[in-house]
């Protein structure tokens, strides 16, 4: 069996490794597109976490990816030289601080993020989770959008820009560079460390999927009263999930602030943590193949419709009466609507389990001689 998936994933690895140099011959945009799905994907596998694996519904998860933004637009631009003296003393040359120790301060800042968001909420589930948590992304996002008075720290919802560009021991990836004879741009150096990180986060997720710790969350999601009986410690679980998840999403935080360049609270509205929860549910909640497949669509489905509605001139057939942008999410709603009428688990959901197995057919008893 093995040996049989074996040339399906060296073919899938070469597909990947020449996909964004074939799409930039059409564009880099279709690079960058492309790019932005991969965030997408990582934000939709640590929120897979929480929602698929522990089945605590969190609508605030852009709080987290919002934390690793403005941690790394903070240590990685001149926001805070220009803005505290006593800092521009210290760092007479700015503030610009490699991305290989800021990953890891916000993956840490981040996961602690989330244990404080699971600690008050251990007894609460459902309905009253998801409020909870939708509350707290949008204290975030008031705090950012505000935290520029008395003493300017966000900058407010003027942003903070610019910020450093990815660099690796001298090699910037915000700059072109030419492999034999071929140029590679920057949104195509970026797609490659995305690439490397979703592929080491489906890594860590089936490793989780099947450890201890994966099938303890399992037991809570299905039945918390009998994980509790059976000897689970349901609240240390529970916060790890937050904690783990959370840290996802820092690590995709600082992904993106690299690669914009710049960093505002409008990026991290409730719209965008809805967004990252339909993700996980379109493609199948608990199943990292169905993730990944609900990310990529959702996230590659607003351009390709961007593409029709201009095509078509949808603008023009209304009379203007609709603009083009309310369209397309009209469009998006009704793609949603009609994948989840037709596939209620999912795109791609997970096998079932626990079923009981069928009766054996008993073979038939030869017939007695007379």
């Amino acid at each position: 069996m093995k040996d049989n998936k074996l040339p399906v994933f060296i073919a899938a690895a070469v597909a990947l490794l020449i996909l964004p140099l074939v799409a930039q011959l059409f564009g880099n945009a279709w690079v960058r597109i492309i790019d932005i799905a991969l965030l997408y994907v990582l934000l939709a596998l640590g929120l897979n976490i929480v929602v698929g694996y522990a089945g605590l519904l969190d609508l605030g998860y852009v709080a987290f990816y919002a934390v690793g933004a403005y941690i790394f637009g903070l240590l990685a631009s001149g926001h805070l030289t220009e803005t505290f003296p006593a800092i521009a003393a210290m760092f007479p040359q700015g503030l610009h601080m490699p991305i290989l120790l800021v990953i890891p301060l916000a993956a840490g800042v981040a996961g602690l993020a989330g244990v404080l968001l699971g600690a008050p909420t251990l007894r609460l589930r459902g309905d009253y989770l998801a409020i909870v948590t939708l509350g707290f992304g949008e204290i975030i996002r008031v705090f950012l959008n505000n935290l520029d008075h008395p003493v300017n720290i966000t900058n407010g919802p003027k942003g903070i820009g610019p910020i450093d560009s990815m660099h690796f021991f001298g090699f910037d990836l915000g700059q072109k560079h030419e492999l034999f004879g071929l140029e590679i741009p920057p949104v195509t150096n970026y797609y490659y460390v995305f690439l490397a990180l979703v592929v080491a986060s489906v890594v860590i997720c089936y490793r989780l999927e099947r450890s201890r710790i994966g099938r303890a969350w399992m037991a809570i999601r299905e039945d918390e009263i009998a994980a509790k009986a059976m000897g689970i410690n349901t609240r240390n679980m529970k916060l790890l999930a937050f904690g783990m998840g959370a840290t996802f999403g820092g690590v995709s935080g600082v992904m993106f602030a690299t690669f914009q360049g710049f960093v505002s609270p409008e990026s991290f509205s409730l719209q965008e943590s809805v967004m990252i929860v339909a993700m996980v549910v379109l493609g199948g909640i608990g199943h990292i193949p169905g993730v990944v497949l609900g990310a990529v669509l959702l996230a590659a489905l607003p351009e390709a419709l961007r593409w029709v509605s201009g095509e078509l001139d949808l603008q023009r057939m209304t009379d203007g009466r609709i603009d083009a942008a309310i369209l397309r999410q009209l469009l998006i709603a009704f793609a949603m609507i009609a994948i989840m009428l037709a596939r209620p688990r999912g795109l791609w959901p997970s096998p079932e389990h626990g079923k009981a197995a069928p009766a054996p057919v008993q073979p038939a008893k030869p017939a007695a001689n007379a």
